[in-house]
């Protein structure tokens, strides 16, 4: 059930995390209130397929970047959306 601010059920949505554009400020993590985003560095996998911009921005901001490990809490109240100042986050909606 959707809480009162936030218009879906958990799991309806999921958070994507454009990886070329987080420089993992971690606003996200701050507003949050399901708890959904973790800031820790970019995984080998992660940080291969980014383009030669996004490993050189990656590598400027210590190779930090926002994970969702708890997407299926997402209530899709768009906070961490707003929040990002790289505009890296979008809301995706869980095909089902």
């Amino acid at each position: 059930m959707a809480s009162a601010e936030c218009p879906s059920p958990a799991g309806a949505f999921v958070p994507v995390v454009d990886r070329g554009k987080c420089e993992g400020k971690a606003d996200c993590v701050e507003v949050c209130p399901f708890h959904v985003f973790e800031v820790r560095r970019i995984e080998d996998a992660d940080f291969a397929a980014l383009g030669v911009l996004g490993k050189l921005k990656s590598m400027a901001h210590g190779r930090k970047t926002a994970y969702t490990p708890r997407s299926s809490d997402c209530q899709a109240c768009g906070k961490c959306v707003t929040a990002c100042p790289e505009k890296a986050i979008r809301l995706a909606r869980v095909a089902g």
